[in-house]
């Protein structure tokens, strides 16, 4: 049973939360304040975090900070705001993934499959994702393409990501709605096209004359090194 530990000061928030993800099956701790959350995963290790920004005690870079320093613990943060500074501090401090208040169970069951199959189940990845010329440090979230950074968003990292650890693969745009954007039902596929087109820009390359991202007409997408 996955065990996971919610450090989440809101007493609406948690209760429910804590309550839908023991109906899912996980078995669920929680702490209400960063202090405490660090002391409850040094106890405890669990196998996920999920970290909300907005504690009382310690902001929520300084938690992941000092997390990172004693455990290789997944973490998903949580934020109220898609484009809080703090929530790119924290994806940089080493967070696995995160979700944008209101969130449903639904969405964050998705983030945490998909987090945990990443990390092998709990353990956060060592090794790079190699495709030909490009590289995904996974742990640092940094891009390169024959040897030079590709500055990209996290939303972007994320796309590229999912594709790069299915490399090689035809991967249908409902799963990566749902694995990249937690958008399992009502997603839209022009999402996902103008962020392949976003993505393909900044890797110089365009949909009629692809290197790595290649789209499979009426399936999905392909990323693939230009040699394959």
């Amino acid at each position: 049973m996955v065990q996971v530990l919610i450090i989440e000061d809101d007493d609406r928030i948690r209760p429910l939360l804590m309550r839908s993800l023991d109906q899912r099956g996980y078995a669920v701790d929680s702490a209400v304040t960063g202090m405490q959350g660090l002391q409850r995963a040094v106890e405890t290790r669990p196998d996920l975090v999920i970290l909300d920004l907005g504690l009382p005690d310690l902001d929520g870079t300084q938690v992941l900070s000092m997390l990172r320093a004693v455990s290789e613990v997944p973490v998903i943060v949580a934020s109220a705001r898609d484009d809080d500074p703090s929530l790119v501090g924290c994806l940089d401090a080493g967070a696995d993934d995160y979700v944008v208040k209101p969130y449903t169970t639904t969405q964050l069951e998705a983030r945490i499959r998909a987090v945990l199959r990443r990390t092998a189940g709990g353990r956060r990845p060592r090794h790079n994702l190699v495709v030909g010329g490009l590289e995904l440090d996974v742990a640092a979230r940094r891009t390169t393409l024959d040897g030079t950074p590709v500055e990209l968003t996290p939303r972007e990292f994320d796309l590229l990501r999912h594709l790069a650890e299915r490399a090689g693969e035809v991967v249908t745009k409902k799963e990566l709605l749902a694995e990249v954007w937690q958008q399992a039902w009502g997603g839209s596929d022009k999402t996902v096209d103008v962020h392949l087109s976003w993505l393909r820009r900044k890797l110089g390359e365009t949909a009629a004359e692809p290197r790595y991202v290649h789209t499979v007409r009426g399936v999905g997408v392909r990323l693939a090194a230009p040699e394959d």
